[in-house]
C-alpha cells in the first residue's frame, strides 16, 4: 500500500499528515506544503495544487523532497493527491486521425521520433505515463492512465506541446 507524507515547513518539519489514498480535498489537513517523503515499494503518487485533481500537477516517485523546488512545484500549494497503482500508449491527432505512434518506454526527447512536438491525442492501453511540457522531463507533467484522450485538453494539457514521456513503473 502507497504513503505520502506532506509536511507544512521545508526539510520535513512542522505539522504532517500521512495519506495512503486518493483525496480529492487536502486543505482540511494542512494549510500549506514544502516537503513530502513519498514511501517505496508503494506506488507513485500525483499532486495537484488545486482540489479535485485540477491545477498543475507533479508526479512523485518513492523518496524525500525538502521543498517544493525538489519537485518542480510552483508555489507551497497542494490541494489533493492521486496514487498510482499500475505502472502502450498510442499517439495521433485529434480523435486519433493522422499519423500514430506506439510508445513503449520512456522518451527523453520526442522530437527524435516524432514529426513535431504536438500530440493531439492518445491511447493508453495499460499503465501509467506521464506527458512533460519540455524534453528531458521537464516543464508541467500530465499524468495519463489507461484510457482514450481524444484532445489534449483531456489529459489537461494547455496546449498540444510534449517534450517527453516516461513510463510509470513500480
Amino acid at each position: 500500500m502507497g504513503k505520502i507524507t506532506f509536511f507544512e515547513e521545508k526539510k520535513f518539519q512542522g505539522r504532517c499528515y500521512n495519506c495512503s489514498s486518493d483525496c480529492a480535498d487536502l486543505h482540511t489537513y494542512f494549510s500549506r506544503c514544502n516537503s513530502i517523503r513519498v514511501e517505496s515499494g508503494g506506488g507513485f503518487w500525483v499532486i495537484y495544487e488545486r482540489p479535485n485533481y485540477m491545477g498543475y500537477q507533479y508526479v512523485l516517485t518513492p523518496g524525500e523532497y525538502p521543498d517544493y523546488q525538489h519537485w518542480a512545484g510552483f508555489s507551497d500549494s497542494v490541494r489533493s493527491c492521486h496514487l498510482i497503482r499500475n505502472v502502450s500508449k498510442q499517439m495521433s491527432k485529434p480523435s486519433f486521425e493522422g499519423q500514430t505512434m506506439d510508445v513503449a518506454d520512456n522518451m527523453p526527447a520526442l522530437h527524435e521520433r516524432w514529426h513535431n512536438r504536438e500530440v493531439h491525442s492518445c491511447k493508453v492501453f495499460e499503465g501509467a505515463w506521464v506527458f512533460y511540457e519540455h524534453p528531458n522531463y521537464r516543464g508541467r507533467q500530465y499524468l495519463l492512465e489507461r484510457g482514450e484522450y481524444r484532445r489534449y485538453t483531456d489529459w489537461g494539457g494547455m496546449q498540444a506541446t510534449v517534450g517527453s514521456i516516461r513510463r510509470v513503473k513500480e
